[in-house]
């Protein structure tokens, strides 16, 4: 086995793989920000207090904070969690105010709040269609080679030949959608339907747990049918072509973290699987142990959950302005400042409760509590 990678590499590939990450979504809301007329005032990589920074010949204050566990760009007149006009807002010359966040119309505060998430996206897009271009895409049959004995599809009588249509009503293409499909769901029953012969048939099959170890000693809980396809089949990727597999790729990224979340929050997945910056740290150290192709594809993994977090509809999020400013339209004016204020303040709670459950599951994951357990007893 391997040895996991120091706490100095660890620190170094997440600063290196968050530190670009956080960069370019604030520059999405900046440039977004800058192209409306809306005025920046600090524009931050890190929270807390500052260690190095400049200002520019446009007022901007371009700053690093020493938490760097985010960052944020913070517009003129944007006075108050919500982004709502207060008594300082209005007390503003007029050439001043017009140049605030609040000042704009609602379909342009939209796009500057929208456009951090949506460059993480793009990035994502980007460099998985690189890797596409560069190695192609798996069309691999969704045709039974093999099947492992005393596997799930040995018990549910799959056969060589057999062709895997659908499982659970979900359509299959490819041999890498039954193996994507069945790694997030260990245990659970599902139907698949199966080809064969020229007729289909509906089989019910328990999908097999299965508990891995990499090389770095992580401890997996997987799913897998017990089933081996035929010869693989890479199809090249034109440059052209590279983009819309790159959105395809993305698009099942998010598909299967939705699925994930939807199996934490019904409780077939436990929340000890949820992590924060320390395990972040951890993970970016063993994929840039492994290489630049792996730390690369982490990039992309992170940028993904960076963007599709930040959409979620919770106060707090871009996704929570972006929920507010959609009732805003369909009422034709805002929610009142003391609801959004409660909301605001809900939403702080949420995400810092969510922050002490990762940490305390990073914690955990990097032995922390087995140590003290072990000198305590």
């Amino acid at each position: 086995m391997i040895q996991s990678p120091g706490v100095a590499m660890a620190v170094l590939a997440f600063l290196c793989a968050i530190g670009p990450l956080v960069f370019i979504h604030e520059m999405g809301h900046y440039l977004a920000g800058r192209w409306f007329g809306v005025k920046a005032e600090a524009f931050s990589i890190g929270f807390g207090r500052e260690i190095a920074g400049f200002t520019d010949s446009r007022g901007t204050r371009w700053k690093f904070g020493w938490l760097p566990l985010g960052g944020y760009v913070r517009f003129a007149g944007d006075m108050n969690p919500a982004s709502q006009p207060d008594a300082a807002w209005l007390a503003l010359p007029a050439a001043e105010r017009m140049r605030t966040f609040q000042a704009k119309p609602l379909w342009q505060r939209a796009i500057i709040v929208a456009a951090g998430p949506a460059v993480n996206l793009i990035l994502a897009v980007l460099i998985l269609a690189g890797f596409a271009h560069t190695y192609g895409v798996d069309r691999t049959p969704a045709v039974v080679g093999a099947v492992v004995a005393g596997g799930a599809g040995a018990k549910a009588g799959l056969l060589p030949g057999d062709r895997i249509v659908a499982i659970d009503g979900r359509g299959i293409d490819t041999f890498s959608d039954v193996a994507r499909y069945a790694l997030i769901r260990p245990g659970e029953r599902v139907t698949v339907r199966v080809a064969r012969a020229g007729n289909e048939a509906d089989r019910p099959l328990v999908i097999g747990t299965v508990h891995q170890r990499d090389r770095f000693g992580n401890e997996y809980r997987i799913g897998r049918i017990g089933l081996q396809s035929g010869d693989p089949v890479l199809e090249p990727v034109g440059l052209l072509a590279a983009p819309a597999a790159g959105v395809r790729m993305t698009g099942e990224i998010i598909t299967g973290t939705l699925e994930t979340l939807g199996q934490i929050i019904s409780g077939r997945r436990s929340i000890d699987e949820l992590g924060g910056p320390i395990r972040i740290a951890k993970i970016s150290g063993e994929q840039m142990a492994l290489g630049l192709s792996a730390f690369v594809w982490l990039v992309a993994m992170l940028s993904i959950n960076l963007g599709f977090i930040n959409l979620l509809p919770v106060p707090m999020l871009d996704g929570g302005h972006l929920f507010f400013y959609g009732i805003e339209a369909i009422r034709r004016r805002p929610l009142e400042p003391r609801v959004q204020e409660w909301a605001f303040r809900g939403g702080l709670a949420a995400v810092l409760a969510l922050m002490l459950v990762v940490t305390f599951n990073d914690l955990s994951a990097v032995g922390l509590w087995q140590r003290l357990a072990g000198l305590i007893g």
